[in-house]
């Protein structure tokens, strides 16, 4: 039987065991792209991350079983993004045979192309990286370690919210190594995804060695994002021993995160004591100062002439994330060229306040309550009803935990919403899910799984 009809087969009775609006949802554009008789692993691709995710914990019982019952040889699934096309054409080359590399990290950033060998953009330096009080702390230590590959802080690990220039130090240190060894220190600059989909490839292919002779071999290691590896065994025990050969043979290796270690709950202990046992710098949210000077460096990088005024609005318009501040600079510099004037302070403000305000994602209790009930496959009148059914209990504590955490709002509107609740019901469910959300894997993994699906659900 060929994949398509295995899968044809195992999709027909998928659809059965769940509600129409989801099996349409999850299942419409998936397809089956491996089959290794040898193993007995099946590889299922669908169109993005958020998917991959989603299917992955709430529908891979059924979808193993409904295979096993077409072939009894088939024991594990292995889940890859292949975007939106049909057939092998859609498979990107990271889970090809013959290619080890994704497109995407030879993506351009500013008219430049990073380099092939080592991942790295040449945009990201030191001089352009603007230090203040919010990361002085991780610069320091960056550029300690650019100086003295594997012999300080090391492992270095820097942390801090989205946004804040995590990718840009990180990358600015690995450009300063290439540039003060003249080449002769080997430097990889590598997301977590890409290092789990190496791994999934590897796998797959049974050519673990090529992943190993990658990560392995060479002389500063530096990861993006690892908290994305975290649940993910295999990728977490492959990187566990390139951790720590690479460290027995005082290779450089350089992690940053959206959390310190300790926060992050999927994160396998043993890889946690190894990052707790080196450097961790956080990078905070920079002062009014720090951005005023961002917003002249970044005005200075670009050619582009603003009023003091202007500059100064941005500072005290923009509160957390600095990015942002590279995408009002870009309009107002549009539309001085579309006006052929320079900007005042009033349509920039404009400009500011619309662009912020599309950057805003607009949730209300209504929603997070709707999309508990899809997760859990529940009515919303079930969670906030008095039942007292076992399979209610759960989503409705998360759904007044999620109201507290996500829309701040208090206890008593908690109860209130939530069918008229006392004020110490909701207390209770945040603060149970609060303390089982950093011990239990899976509740971690359904609850950020539940807050991607209310911020993809919004209207704005």
């Amino acid at each position: 039987m060929d994949l398509k009809k295995l899968w044809e087969k195992a999709l027909a009775s998928i659809e059965l065991q769940i509600s129409k609006p989801n099996f349409l949802t999850w299942f419409r554009n998936s397809r089956l792209v491996e089959k290794n008789d040898g193993t007995g692993v099946v590889v299922i691709g669908v169109n993005n991350n958020f998917s991959k995710e989603w299917i992955q914990s709430k529908y891979n019982k059924i979808i193993l079983e409904a295979l096993q019952e077409i072939d009894g040889g088939i024991n594990r699934i292995e889940y890859v993004v292949v975007g939106s096309g049909v057939g092998s054409e859609a498979i990107p080359p990271s889970i090809q045979k013959h290619s080890f590399s994704l497109p995407s990290q030879q993506k351009e950033i500013g008219g430049l192309a990073a380099d092939p060998e080592t991942n790295l953009h040449p945009r990201y330096s030191f001089k352009s990286f603007v230090v203040g009080s919010s990361n002085e702390l991780a610069y320091a230590a960056s550029v300690a370690i650019s100086k003295d590959v594997g012999k300080k802080y090391n492992p270095f690990f820097v942390y801090g919210g989205t946004g804040l220039g995590k990718t840009h130090l990180i990358q600015a240190t690995g450009n300063e190594i290439v540039k003060n060894y003249h080449g002769r220190i080997r430097v990889k600059y590598v997301p977590s995804e890409k290092f789990v989909n190496d791994v999934v490839w590897a796998i797959r292919s049974k050519r673990m060695d090529d992943v190993k002779n990658k990560y392995r071999t060479i002389d500063v290691l530096i990861i993006d994002d690892i908290q994305f590896i975290g649940g993910k065994e295999r990728s977490e025990e492959e990187f566990f021993h390139t951790f720590n050969i690479l460290y027995q043979n005082n290779k450089q290796i350089i992690i940053s995160s959206d959390r310190p270690p300790s926060a992050i709950p999927t994160l396998e202990e043993r890889l946690r004591s190894r990052f707790e046992g080196g450097m961790i710098a956080d990078i905070t949210y920079p002062d009014y100062e720090m951005k005023l000077a961002i917003i002249k460096n970044k005005i200075q990088e670009k050619g582009v002439e603003l009023p003091d005024n202007v500059c100064h609005l941005i500072a005290s318009k923009i509160q957390r994330n600095v990015r942002e501040i590279e995408g009002i600079i870009n309009k107002l510099h549009f539309y001085q060229e579309f006006k052929g004037a320079v900007i005042d302070t009033k349509a920039a403000e404009e400009i500011i306040n619309s662009t912020l305000q599309q950057n805003v994602v607009a949730i209300n209790p209504g929603q997070i309550i709707k999309v508990v009930g899809q997760f859990f496959e529940i009515t919303q009148n079930e969670i906030i009803n008095k039942s007292r059914r076992r399979e209610v209990v759960l989503p409705r504590q998360i759904t007044m935990f999620l109201l507290r955490d996500m829309l701040g709002m208090s206890y008593p509107d908690i109860g209130d919403k939530m069918g008229k609740r006392d004020h110490t019901t909701a207390i209770h469910s945040y603060e149970k899910i609060l303390r089982e959300v950093t011990k239990d894997k899976s509740l971690n993994q359904k609850i950020a799984i539940i807050k991607e699906m209310v911020y993809k659900n919004s209207p704005y």
